[in-house]
């Protein structure tokens, strides 16, 4: 039998607003109700999608019969450069010259943990020990941080009004913070917004860094997923390095190869030179081995198969893109619906203009209980939806109920 906590133990239970949306779409009974709130993607029949290169690659693994001994504290070694090459560019010189420290890490979330604790221990930039988020970020970005024991702060970023980026407001708010601060961007595929920087903003950010020293950490949770190419979603991260920045980059391969499951990441630290990286590595090391003392081994092991394999990375670079190109089409679609087919005199020219797999409708609470209540249409109540839930058959049923609920 189970005891019940210490009396002095106060367990809160704040309301989690994903797995609320989720268990009222699987108690709705409507044939119609259409979920909005996964966070992961859907085929077009609306199925849980395992790639075929990963499947192959699978193949291959369990045909040459490895061991399944513990990897070393940072992971799969192979794995750690194919995916740094991945986000870096395989003429990278930082990783060329050895100044890419690399770990492997329990997804995205993970790596951004193994950073934050890094941070924590070893940051002393003028600016403290405190990273600030963009308004607004992934909801579980505050968390990693302030459990890492960094103070989170914020900075402006998606203009409501507008339903795009608040470029002016956000150079403000990161002219206006100390020198030296550290700062978290999304690189590409912003979520929960889906609301990016273009290249020339871009480029302008990067000076702004410069000029006051700030330290950039990207989380690059999509590359590839989100417009198709793996290379132009990297462009923010391989802008910064080229000019100069010693970034941290939190990488996962949950979306892009579909390995949810599996937990696949990368956390890594552009340094100065060679024997800074002997020391930084010892010091991941060190942070990594009473975490979990090392990571799992099955997936890495595919995402270097796949990357490996000149064969199986072509087709991963397909099917990355096929999934994108059903975003972006469903994107299309239901913006054409709303103003074609119901003739909205809104303007929803930013459900087209996002990328990635969320979007910001600018629906307000009230109509997002509409959707809920009248046409069994589930999201969160800040107007987010997941374009994944979003199929051919069921976008013109959405389409109607948003114009409905939006007259």
């Amino acid at each position: 039998m189970g005891q019940d906590p210490p009396r002095s133990v106060n367990l809160p239970r704040p309301p989690d607003p994903i797995l609320g949306v989720t268990e009222a779409f699987k108690a709705d009974t409507n044939p119609k109700k259409i979920n909005l709130g996964v966070g992961a993607y859907r085929d077009d029949k609306n199925k849980p999608y395992v790639l075929e290169c990963v499947k192959k690659a699978e193949k291959i693994i369990t045909a040459a019969a490895q061991d399944k001994e513990y990897l070393g504290i940072t992971g799969l070694a192979p794995y750690n450069l194919l995916a740094a090459e991945l986000a870096y560019g395989d003429d990278s010189a930082a990783l060329k010259a050895g100044r890419v420290v690399t770990t492997q890490t329990l997804s995205g979330t993970g790596a951004l943990r193994i950073g934050g604790e890094f941070l924590a221990r070893w940051f002393n930039g003028a600016g403290g020990k405190k990273i600030y988020l963009p308004t607004p970020s992934w909801g579980n970005h505050g968390n990693i941080f302030r459990d890492s024991k960094l103070e989170v702060g914020n900075y402006r970023y998606y203009d409501k009004k507008n339903i795009g980026l608040d470029f002016a407001g956000l150079k403000e708010d990161l002219n206006n913070l100390p020198n030296e601060s550290v700062v978290l961007l999304h690189a590409c595929a912003h979520n929960p917004t889906g609301v990016d920087p273009t290249e020339a903003q871009w480029r302008e950010l990067s000076d702004l860094f410069k000029a006051k020293n700030h330290i950039a950490f990207f989380d690059m949770a999509y590359q590839g997923f989100a417009s198709g190419d793996p290379s132009k979603d990297a462009f923010a991260v391989r802008h910064f390095v080229a000019e100069g920045h010693n970034i941290l980059l939190a990488q996962s391969f949950a979306k892009n190869l579909g390995l949810y499951g599996e937990r696949v990441g990368l956390f890594s630290i552009v340094v100065a030179d060679k024997e800074e990286a002997k020391r930084v590595d010892s010091q991941v090391k060190i942070l990594v081995r009473p975490m979990y003392s090392n990571p799992p081994l099955s997936g890495p092991r595919i995402v270097k198969e796949v990357l490996a394999n000149p064969e199986l990375k072509a087709e991963w670079h397909r099917e990355v893109k096929l999934m994108a190109d059903r975003i972006i089409s469903m994107r299309s679609e239901l913006r054409n619906h709303l103003e074609n087919t119901y003739g909205s005199k809104k303007n929803w020219s930013h459900i087209t203009s996002q990328i990635g797999m969320f979007c910001f409708t600018g629906l307000t609470p009230e109509q997002v209980d509409r959707l809920k209540n009248e046409f069994s249409v589930y999201l969160t109540r800040d107007g987010r939806i997941s374009i994944a839930g979003i199929t051919s058959g069921n976008v013109k049923y959405l389409a109607e109920a948003i114009h409905k609920v939006t007259v």
